[in-house]
């Protein structure tokens, strides 16, 4: 945590100023490096041979029928658990179901291993994840802004970049916060990247098997940049209210 400004200085700073400034500066490279990510998967889609391997995937899960999305969505509720990154499980889940089953499918597993971690570090992890955290100013910043805001920090920490999903959903359990408000508030804050990693991997996909004509590839870059921009500034505005609510 930033070290308190002395009491006899009065900076000319506004409040999160400070935070928002990379916040900014970041954002372009946020831009320009998820479009170029959505490039590059279009370009190993046609030069690679990834239909087959997708082909081979997708019939595989076809024959599971409606089980498919449930054990990729129990996969990532593990893997969450253990702290695998969760943008790489959500572009597969948008690789192997399309966009919109996509983000159905990872919406309830993410949202389902938040509300496991959060009642594993209020139950039977609370002793190890408590000692960790406890060391930490930052999270003693995030205990008092939670006990003060309640619901609204989550929902400004799920949408901010700040602190990794993972690590989020147990340090979570630690604070105030009460269950159902804290699931549902992850849920609706979390939808915008979920979306954005989602539909990534459909484009991905798309260009692996050639299902996608010139036409459809243009709607669905600029879609994925008009989330980038709505997910960046959400971020953004988190952050700077974050920043105030530290400060406080």
């Amino acid at each position: 945590m930033p070290t308190p400004p002395d009491p006899q200085h009065k900076s000319s700073t506004p409040p999160g100023d400070s935070e928002a400034a990379p916040a900014r500066r970041r954002s372009p490279a946020l831009l320009i490096g998820v479009v170029l990510a959505t490039i590059a998967l279009f370009a190993l889609g046609r030069w690679l041979p990834l239909q087959a391997w997708l082909d081979t995937s997708r019939s595989y899960l076809a024959d599971l029928g409606p089980l498919a999305p449930l054990l990729f969505g129990v996969g990532y509720v593990v893997a969450a658990l253990l702290f695998v990154p969760g943008a790489l499980i959500t572009i597969a889940g948008g690789t192997f179901f399309g966009a919109s089953l996509g983000t159905l499918t990872v919406s309830l597993a993410s949202t389902t291993a938040a509300a496991l971690a959060f009642l594993l570090a209020r139950g039977a992890l609370r002793p190890r994840v408590e000692s960790w955290a406890r060391s930490r100013p930052r999270f003693q910043a995030l205990d008092g802004a939670i006990e003060k805001q309640g619901w609204r920090v989550v929902g400004l920490l799920r949408l901010s970049p700040a602190m990794p999903f993972s690590l989020g959903n147990y340090l979570f359990g630690l604070t105030s916060v009460r269950f159902l408000p804290y699931v549902l508030v992850s849920w609706i804050a979390m939808l915008p990247g979920t979306f954005l990693y989602v539909s990534i991997g459909a484009a991905g996909a798309d260009a692996a098997t050639g299902a996608t004509d010139k036409g459809r590839i243009v709607l669905l870059v600029v879609g994925i940049v008009a989330t980038v921009v709505v997910t960046v500034l959400l971020g953004r505005t988190a952050k700077r209210r974050l920043a105030e609510l530290e400060g406080e």
